[in-house]
């Protein structure tokens, strides 16, 4: 018998030395991590989402607003789940609120009018969170944040600082009591230069062709519209808009480069009046076509009606859109020249615009090496090596209505400080800007190329553009820019319609449009 006892007691000792071990271990040596852990479970840190400051057009029509998203967020769950609001009032009945999260969305009024403009709000990635590169700090996995347009722009100030509320629950999630709140510092609003309704006229204009519209106050740069077509609805993204193959991600506005036609005409006339080529009293016999060697260098006018123009000045070649007198003007001035003078009416640069995505645009290089003659005489007419968005295009026909400046083009709305410092001036000559207005005057009135805007009232002062783009059908881009009233500018637009056709028949309708609605 005495060994059996021997061998229970044995046992009996040896099972109780684990235990204590084992207690030992949980109190003493992970004694306060068990402690946090079991305090976890009952104490809880709800997060209370700072709201985002609203989006304002420049008469103070909301264009972005919050919406709650509701959460339920689980101790144990590593992403919280969106549910309905019918759900989050049922976890509130049940006294189970310590579940539930409301967190920050966005409505946008005018949806993919402005979409382009304003952005969209999407979760934050654990890969964006993760990056050290990444300019997303402070943020966890399922926060919300702005990607593109101004949502991404000014996310800094839109976000406020979320706040949070420690509670007490029991085994059933229900709250006890609460233990601590700091509350949440709500964003800032942001005012826009952006006329809502302008906007929604320029986007209707379209008629969801690919193209874009823009418009802006020459006098400070203050952007009026800013239109991208085919857009996306802010409020529904989805894969399949991700990757639609109309692009309605693009924003043709600031991220498309095209050859900007006769409307570079404006930096051709320039070029050559600044630089003593041509005057006033310069004329130029139109030939019709300019051959050299085996190339042929036609007017348009010539192409298409088999005429000229005969003897004509610089007024009438920009009323006319006579190629054959800009070829001359190209030659005369010469090919540096003329990229310089694009240079400094903000082409082949990002004018800095306050959105993302913005595109330098690009002029050729005539020192390559390999340039000719006939090179320089596409690019007097924005033909050829030279890409401008249609944002660059509005910008230089606000240096001619601002009287000589080019201001930054400005989103938010500008404030006195800001006015003053966003313009510099490029340095025309008065006689210049004098010219080129007579002739852009001319072309929006008997006579001209622009005839959808001869009748406006106030007076019109405008540039069509038919841009060859490389296209094997012989499909066009067309463009208008424009600026109103003649003597005292408020207004600057400019359309494109992708492979649209002839800017006079299908961008100049576009223009009127908005002009209409901005003066009637």
């Amino acid at each position: 018998m005495r060994p059996r006892i021997f061998i229970f007691w044995f046992f009996l000792t040896f099972v109780f030395g684990i235990l204590f071990l084992r207690l030992f271990q949980l109190t003493i040596l992970e004694g306060k991590e068990n402690r946090q852990l079991a305090e976890g479970q009952r104490i809880k840190l709800r997060k209370m989402t700072a709201p985002r400051g609203e989006i304002l057009d420049r008469n103070g029509k909301l264009l972005a607003r919050n919406t709650p998203i509701f959460k339920k967020c689980q101790m144990s769950a590593v992403k919280c789940q969106i549910i309905t609001r019918e759900e989050a009032l049922r976890l509130e009945t049940e006294g189970k609120e310590a579940d539930l999260e409301i967190d920050v969305g966005r409505k946008y009024p005018y949806g993919e009018t402005l979409a382009h403009v304003l952005g969209y709000l999407g979760e934050a990635t654990e890969e964006e969170i993760q990056n050290p590169k990444s300019k997303i700090t402070n943020y966890k996995l399922g926060d919300y944040i702005g990607r593109t347009g101004i949502e991404e722009e000014y996310e800094d100030v839109l976000r406020g600082v979320d706040g949070g509320e420690l509670v007490e629950t029991d085994t059933e999630g229900k709250i006890i009591r609460k233990i601590g709140k700091r509350e949440p510092i709500l964003g800032k609003n942001i005012s826009l230069s952006i006329d809502a309704e302008l906007q929604v006229v320029a986007y209707q204009a379209l008629e969801g062709r690919r193209g874009a519209v823009v418009a802006q106050n020459p006098q400070t740069g203050e952007i009026l519209a800013l239109v991208s077509s085919p857009s996306f609805n802010p409020e529904d993204i989805t894969q399949e808009v991700l990757f639609d193959p109309s692009s309605p991600f693009f924003n043709r506005a600031i991220s498309g480069a095209y050859p900007p036609g006769s409307t570079y005409k404006i930096v051709t006339a320039t070029a050559g009046l600044e630089e003593g080529k041509i005057s006033r009293e310069t004329k130029i016999e139109d030939p019709g076509e300019i051959v050299i060697g085996k190339y042929r260098y036609a007017n348009w006018y010539f192409t298409q009606y088999g005429k000229t123009e005969g003897v004509i000045d610089i007024t009438k070649a920009i009323k006319r859109s006579t190629d054959t007198f800009f070829y001359k003007v190209g030659e005369f001035v010469g090919a540096t020249k003329l990229v310089e003078w694009g240079k400094k009416f903000g082409s082949a640069e990002r004018l800095g615009i306050d959105i993302p995505g913005e595109i330098s645009g690009f002029l050729p290089n005539p020192s390559s090496g390999d340039w000719f003659l006939g090179n320089t005489y596409h690019l007097a007419i924005g033909q050829g090596n030279l890409g401008l968005t249609p944002l660059q295009v509005n910008t230089m026909t606000a240096v001619i209505a601002s009287r000589g400046k080019l201001c930054k083009p400005r989103l938010q709305q500008t404030t006195d400080d800001i006015e003053q410092s966003n313009c510099q001036t490029v340095g025309l000559k008065p006689e210049t800007i004098q010219l080129i207005t007579e002739g852009m005057k001319e072309t929006c009135s008997a006579g001209g190329t622009a005839f959808p805007l001869f009748d406006f009232s106030p007076g019109v002062a405008c540039k069509t553009g038919t841009a060859e783009f490389g296209d094997p059908t012989g499909r066009t881009h067309a463009w208008l820019t424009a600026f109103a009233p003649v003597e005292n500018p408020e207004i600057v637009v400019t359309a494109l319609v992708e492979a649209g056709g002839e800017g006079s028949y299908v961008a100049a309708p576009i223009v009127r449009k908005v002009l209409e609605e901005y003066f009637h």
